[in-house]
C-alpha cells in the first residue's frame, strides 16, 4: 500500500466537501449580515453544486493534458483561492468564491478516483475507495462541528478562511508526492517512455462510482433504457434532499427549537457524520434482507426524518442520523444497480454521467427553492411538506430501480 500516497489524497479529500458545508452554520449570520432573501442565500451552496453538473467535461479534459498530479494540485489551489476569494466582504466575492471552490472541487471528485485506481495495489482498491468516501464525510463532519465556535472567536469571514489551512495542508503533501514521483520517474530507465512522461490514460471504468465521469459519444441506446431514468430520478431527489437539508437543517433548528447557534451547527453535523455508518452498513444491508426491501427502508427512513422535523424538532438528532443513512446507502444502492445493469465500460461510464449530471443539476435548485418557499410561507411548514413529497418520490423512484435491477428480491 503506497501509504504517502493514500495519505495525501485523504488529506485533499478533507477539501473535497467540507468548505461547502462550512457555510452552513454560520449563514443565519450571512443572511442578516449581508440583507440576503432566502434564494439568495441558499444559492451560496448551490453553486458548487451547478459546477459539479456543468463542468464534468472541461474537468475530465484538464486530466487528459495536465495529468493526474498536476489536475489534483490545480483542485487543491482552485479551493484555496475560492475560500480566499468569498472572503472578502459582499455577497458578489462570497457567491463567486462558491463557484470558484465548486469548479475546483469538480477536478478533484474526477481525479481522485483514477489516482487511487493507478496507485493502489487492485486488493485494497476497495478500501482505498471507502476511506476517501469516508474522508469526505469527515470533511463535511468537522467543518459542521467547528464553524460556529470559530465564528464566535473570529466573525464567519475569519472562520470560513480559516477551514483553508486544510487545504493548504493537502497542497503541501501533494506537492511533496509531485515531486518524489518526479524524481523516481527520472531514476527509470530511459526507454520506459510512458511512465517517464507520468501519463495517465482515463479509463471511462476508472470513473464509474461516485463521480462523474465522460460520456460516450452514442447514447441514444442508452438513453432508452428505463433503468438509467429510474436511477437519473432517485438520484436527483436523494441530491435534492441532501443539499436543501445541508443548507438549512442548522437554520431550521434555530427558528424551532430553542438551542443557539453552536448547538444548531452540532446538531446538524450528525447529518454530515452518520452518512459514514450508512455508507457501511449499505452492502451488509443488501446481502441480509435484499435490495429492493433495502430501497424501501431508505426511502422510509428520509420521510421519517422530514416527519420529525415537522412534529418534533426537538428531536432533531435523531431525525437526522436517519437522513444520513438514507442518503448514504441510497447512494450505494444507485450506483451498485448501475454497475450491475451497465452492457459495457463504456456504457457504464454514460450511464454515470448522465445519472450524475442530471441530478446535480437538479438537486442545485433545492436550496434556493426550500429558502424562497420558507420567505414566501413565512415558516418551515410548508418547505418541509414539500420534501416530504420529495422523499417520498426517492423512495418509490429507488424502490421501482431495484425492483427492475435486481428483480423482487
Amino acid at each position: 500500500m503506497p501509504w504517502f500516497v493514500l495519505s495525501a489524497v485523504l488529506v485533499a479529500a478533507l477539501s473535497m466537501r467540507g468548505p461547502i458545508i462550512a457555510v452552513t452554520p454560520v449563514l443565519p449570520e450571512i443572511t442578516a449580515d449581508l440583507g440576503l432573501t432566502g434564494a439568495s442565500a441558499g444559492m451560496l451552496t448551490t453553486a458548487p453544486v451547478l459546477m459539479f453538473a456543468a463542468l464534468t467535461p472541461l474537468a475530465a479534459l484538464l486530466i487528459r493534458r495536465a495529468g493526474a498530479e498536476t489536475a489534483l494540485l490545480l483542485s487543491l489551489c482552485g479551493v484555496l483561492a475560492g475560500t480566499a476569494l468569498r472572503a472578502i466582504p459582499g455577497y458578489a466575492p462570497m457567491l463567486a468564491g462558491m463557484f470558484v471552490i465548486g469548479a475546483s472541487i469538480t477536478i478533484g471528485n474526477v481525479v481522485i478516483p483514477v489516482v487511487i485506481r493507478r496507485d493502489v495495489p487492485p486488493d485494497r482498491v476497495a478500501t482505498a475507495t471507502a476511506a476517501y468516501t469516508a474522508t469526505l464525510n469527515v470533511g463535511s463532519l468537522l467543518t459542521a462541528l467547528g464553524t460556529v465556535p470559530l465564528a464566535e472567536l473570529l466573525g464567519w469571514s475569519f472562520a470560513l478562511l480559516a477551514w483553508g489551512m486544510i487545504t493548504v495542508l493537502g497542497v503541501v503533501l501533494w506537492s511533496a508526492h509531485i515531486l518524489r514521483r518526479r524524481r523516481a520517474l527520472r531514476d527509470l530507465p530511459a526507454g520506459d517512455a510512458s511512465r517517464r512522461a507520468g501519463a495517465v490514460s482515463i479509463d471511462p471504468q476508472t470513473l464509474t462510482g461516485p463521480v462523474p465521469v465522460i460520456v460516450e459519444r452514442r447514447m441514444t441506446g442508452t438513453m432508452r433504457r428505463p433503468i438509467v431514468w429510474l436511477l437519473l430520478a432517485s438520484f436527483s431527489a436523494q441530491s435534492a434532499v441532501y443539499y436543501a437539508m445541508s443548507t438549512w437543517l442548522p437554520t431550521i433548528l434555530l427558528d424551532t427549537t430553542s438551542v443557539d447557534a453552536a448547538s444548531a451547527g452540532a446538531l446538524a453535523s450528525i447529518f454530515q457524520g452518520a452518512a459514514i455508518i450508512g455508507a457501511l452498513m449499505a452492502p451488509a444491508l443488501m446481502r441480509v434482507v435484499g435490495p429492493v426491501p433495502s430501497a424501501v427502508m431508505m426511502g422510509g427512513c428520509f420521510a421519517v426524518m422530514v416527519c420529525g422535523l415537522l412534529m418534533n424538532p426537538s428531536l432533531a438528532a435523531v431525525w437526522a442520523s436517519f437522513g444520513a443513512v438514507a442518503h448514504a446507502a441510497g447512494f450505494v444502492l444507485i450506483f451498485t444497480a448501475l454497475v450491475r445493469q451497465a452492457r459495457s465500460d463504456s456504457e457504464a461510464a454514460t450511464m454515470s454521467a448522465v445519472v450524475q449530471g442530471g441530478g446535480y443539476l437538479f438537486a442545485a435548485t433545492a436550496a434556493p427553492a426550500l429558502g424562497a418557499l420558507h420567505e414566501s410561507s413565512g415558516g418551515w411548514e410548508i418547505p418541509l411538506l414539500v420534501l416530504l413529497a420529495v422523499a417520498v418520490f426517492y423512495g418509490v423512484a429507488l424502490t421501482t430501480a431495484m425492483v427492475k435491477a435486481f428483480g423482487r428480491s
